[in-house]
């Protein structure tokens, strides 16, 4: 009789603390800001002057925002770490341009933020406006930054689809995302296995492929918070430019962004 009453009292205890659990988990919404190019002028539509990026990372400074790990997001989503805290905000670049060790480097070590660099190894130490292999050592070294893949040569996916017949399309694919993880794996002695998709270009083939390569996140550019209703495979971006400062950043990082239409 006392075990039934035990066992009652433990399986309502379960019951009611169950949707508490969830509730909790359900309520994170964590803005992903990308970054690409940085410098003292706008020289382009994807381009953060150093003054405004300073402000930025002031300001989550300041009003009690708690910059987390890419990684520590993704293994949330993975089933592996705990839900992230209210006003968390994760901190990411593509494309691996010079300018992320010139201008960005020095404000992000000022604040400590951790940061996940997706690039694309072809230009690597080759394109002028990219760094070098030393350069993104030197970036790992500091602890601050994770080296993860943007694929081999940041392809146009729709494009090369069109041109390529299937079976030369889905070799293109494989060398992209294959070639990349094996290129920065040997190069920075990283652990490569996330994704930004070029362009915010991605499909559920794409995505398969992805998975097969041994990716266990990929992301987009599409600009909302990432909730627990977003697929690991999906996660959606913050693609940030010069204007989004001041009284605009604030409100993309209460979730009302002004509306962008960024040209590549």
């Amino acid at each position: 009789m006392v075990l039934r009453f035990v066992c009652s009292l433990l399986l309502a205890a379960s019951l009611w603390c169950a949707p508490c659990s969830a509730s909790a988990a359900e309520n994170f919404r964590v803005p992903i800001l990308l970054y690409h190019r940085f410098g003292p002028t706008v020289a382009d539509g994807m381009t953060v002057t150093t003054p405004v990026f300073e402000s930025q990372m002031k300001y989550l400074h300041d009003n009690g925002y708690t910059v987390i790990p890419l990684r520590r997001l993704v293994d949330h989503y993975r089933g592996l770490a705990p839900a992230p805290k209210p006003k968390s905000v994760v901190i990411v670049a593509d494309d691996g341009h010079k300018s992320v060790y010139g201008y960005m480097l020095p404000v992000i070590r000022k604040y400590g933020y951790p940061v996940t660099i997706f690039a694309y190894p072809s230009a690597i130490s080759n394109a002028k406006y990219a760094m070098t292999w030393d350069q993104l050592r030197e970036l790992k070294k500091t602890g601050l930054f994770d080296i993860q893949s943007h694929t081999y040569w940041h392809p146009n996916f729709k494009k090369d689809r069109k041109k390529l017949s299937s079976e030369a399309y889905d070799k293109f694919v494989t060398t992209q995302l294959v070639k990349s993880k094996v290129k920065l794996d040997s190069e920075l002695g990283t652990k490569v296995d996330l994704l930004a998709w070029p362009f915010g270009i991605y499909d559920d083939y794409l995505i398969k492929k992805a998975v097969e390569a041994g990716y266990v996140a990929s992301f987009t550019i599409e600009r909302r918070h990432a909730t627990p209703r977003d697929p690991v495979m999906k996660l959606p971006r913050y693609l940030l430019v010069n204007a989004d400062s001041g009284k605009a950043f604030a409100q993309l990082l209460e979730g009302n962004a002004v509306k962008r239409n960024v040209v590549y």
